[in-house]
C-alpha cells in the first residue's frame, strides 16, 4: 500500500467524490430545529453508510436524555493492521448544519448545492450550499481519503487504528456531547489523540495546523415589563418599556477601551506571550484585505484596546450580541409598548476561562442592573470550553509532515476565534490533545449565506489526510 496510490485514487476519482458531497449536502440536517429531526437523522445515515462502505464498523448511537431525545452521534471504529503501532487516534466532525436564514439572500437554494466556476482574482471553483465547508465538506476530505486507502489497498483506514465521531449536535450547542463522552470514556479514552476538520488556512495556498480555538457561553436573556403590550401614547414616559430599557443594560456590557465590564471576566485569561505575538506577526495577515472583504474600511478594525486584529481574534476573549427582539417589526406603524424583550449574549472566551463561570458571572452582573418594575428571564444555552494544545508533540509534527507532503508547503501555527467545544471536553474529560487540520477560507462565509468550500481546498484536505495515515504509520516503526 502507498499513499501515491491513495493520491491518485484522490485525483482520479474527484467528480465522484464531489457527487457525493453533494448528496450529503442536500439534506437539510439542521439541528436546532426540531422540525428537521427527521433530516437530521438521515444525514447521520448516510455518513454511517459511506463509513461502511470504507470497511468501519459502525454504529448510530442514541444521544440525550431519555436515550434519543437528542440528535444521534455515528460512531465508527477499525482495529489497524497487525503491524501498526502508531497512536490511536479519534477523527472527530459534525454533519449538523446551521440554519440557511435568511434564505432570501441566498443566489441559490441553500439546500440544492451549486457547482459554481473560478472567479477572476477572487474565488477559486466551489460548491455552494448550507454545511459545505462547515463541516460536511471538511468531514468528506476525511471520508474520501480512507475510501482511497480502502479502495488501493484494501485496508480500512489505511491499517491505522481509528475511532470515528460523528456528531449531530454541534451546531446547537453540543447539548448532550459531555455526557455521551463521559458515558462512553472506555472506548473514547482509548485513544492517543484526536484530529479535527474544522478549522481554516491562512489564505489560499496557505495551510495551517490551528492549535487553538476560543470556548463559549452563550445564553439568551429576557426582560419582562407589564403583562401586556401597551399604547405608547398611554402609558409612555410612566412606565418602563422592556426595549428601551434592556437596550440601556446591554450597552453598559462594555467600557470606553472596548473591555467586557462584567466583574472578574478576564481573571482567568491567560495572557499572550511576546514570543507568541511576534510570531503572529511574522504571519502577514492582511488586516485591510480582510476587512474589504466583508465590506469595511480599514477604521472598522475595532475592538479591545492594546491588542492587534489578530490578537483579538486568536488571544482574547469577545462578547457579542447576536439577536434582538421586541416589540412590533412587522410593516407599517403600531405604537405599542412591548411586555417584553429579548436578546441573545453570546461570549468568546480564551484559556483558562471557565464558560460556566462566565456565565453565573454575568447573570448576577444583570440582575445587580435590573430596571425598575422588570424581571429577567436568564437561560444558558450551554457552550463549551476553550482549548489550546501542545505545539510540540509526535503527533502535531506528522499532521505538519503530512500537509506539507500533500500541499508542497509547511503549515503555518496559527489559532482560531471559532469554538469547537468537543475539544475542550475531550481535554478535561479524557486528557486528549487535539490537532485541528483544517482547509476553510476566511471567505467562505459559514453560517452566512452563500456558504462555500473551494475544490483546491477540498483537494489539499483531501491529500493530506491520506499522507496523515503514512505519518501516524511511520511514528510506531
Amino acid at each position: 500500500m502507498t499513499t501515491d496510490q491513495a493520491i491518485a485514487w484522490l485525483r482520479d476519482n474527484e467528480a465522484s467524490s464531489i457527487e457525493r458531497l453533494i448528496d450529503w449536502l442536500r439534506i437539510p440536517s439542521i439541528s436546532t430545529d426540531p422540525a428537521f429531526a427527521g433530516d437530521v437523522r438521515r444525514a447521520a445515515q448516510w455518513s454511517a453508510e459511506h463509513l461502511g462502505a470504507s470497511g468501519f464498523d459502525v454504529s448510530i448511537e442514541q444521544t440525550g436524555e431519555p436515550a434519543g431525545s437528542g440528535h444521534p452521534i455515528v460512531l465508527a471504529s477499525c482495529p489497524g493492521s497487525d503491524d501498526y503501532t502508531g497512536p490511536h487516534v479519534l477523527f472527530y466532525g459534525h454533519y449538523d448544519v446551521q440554519p440557511p436564514d435568511p434564505v432570501e439572500l441566498w443566489d441559490s437554494p441553500p439546500f440544492e448545492p451549486v457547482l459554481a466556476e473560478a472567479v477572476e482574482g477572487g474565488a477559486g471553483e466551489r460548491v455552494i450550499a448550507r454545511g459545505a465547508v462547515d463541516d460536511k465538506g471538511q468531514v468528506m476530505m476525511f471520508l474520501e481519503a480512507m475510501r482511497a486507502w480502502k479502495e488501493t489497498s484494501g485496508s480500512t483506514g489505511g491499517g491505522v487504528r481509528w475511532t470515528v465521531l460523528l456528531e449531530g449536535e454541534e451546531e446547537s450547542g453540543s447539548a448532550n456531547l459531555d455526557r455521551y463522552i463521559e458515558q462512553n470514556s472506555d472506548r473514547l479514552g482509548a485513544c492517543d489523540v484526536c484530529v479535527i476538520s474544522d478549522t481554516g488556512m491562512l489564505g489560499r495556498g496557505r495551510p495551517a495546523i490551528t492549535y487553538g480555538v476560543r470556548g463559549l457561553a452563550y445564553t439568551e436573556i429576557i426582560l419582562h415589563g407589564p403583562d401586556q403590550d401597551l399604547h405608547s401614547g398611554l402609558w409612555g414616559g410612566k412606565v418602563p418599556n422592556p426595549i428601551s430599557e434592556l437596550t440601556k443594560v446591554l450597552a453598559q456590557l462594555w467600557d470606553t477601551d472596548r473591555r467586557i465590564t462584567v466583574p472578574g471576566f478576564y481573571g482567568a485569561v491567560r495572557d499572550l506571550t511576546d514570543a507568541e505575538r511576534a510570531e503572529w506577526r511574522g504571519l502577514g495577515v492582511d488586516e485591510a484585505a480582510s476587512l474589504k472583504g466583508i465590506g469595511l474600511p480599514i477604521e472598522g478594525g475595532v475592538g479591545e484596546a492594546g491588542y492587534t486584529f489578530t490578537e483579538r481574534e486568536w488571544g482574547r476573549p469577545a462578547c457579542d450580541i447576536n439577536g434582538i427582539i421586541g416589540g412590533y417589526t412587522g410593516a407599517g406603524a403600531k405604537t405599542v409598548i412591548p411586555s417584553h424583550a429579548s436578546a441573545k449574549v453570546s461570549f468568546r472566551l480564551v484559556a483558562d476561562q471557565d464558560p460556566q463561570s462566565i456565565t453565573a458571572s454575568f447573570f448576577a452582573w444583570l440582575r445587580e442592573r435590573t430596571p425598575p418594575g422588570c424581571r429577567w428571564e436568564l437561560i444558558d444555552h450551554s457552550g463549551g470550553p476553550p482549548a489550546t494544545v501542545s505545539t510540540d508533540s509526535d503527533a502535531l509534527r506528522a499532521a505538519a509532515s503530512a500537509i506539507e507532503r500533500a500541499c508542497g508547503v509547511a503549515p503555518a501555527m496559527i489559532k482560531s476565534g471559532g469554538s469547537i467545544p468537543v475539544a475542550g471536553m475531550l481535554k478535561r474529560r479524557l486528557g486528549l490533545e487535539t490537532i485541528f487540520m483544517g482547509f476553510g477560507l476566511d471567505d467562505d462565509r459559514m453560517h452566512s449565506p452563500n456558504e462555500k468550500f473551494e475544490l483546491e481546498c477540498f483537494r489539499m484536505g483531501a491529500r493530506s489526510h491520506a499522507c496523515l495515515v503514512e505519518s501516524l504509520r511511520a511514528l510506531g516503526e
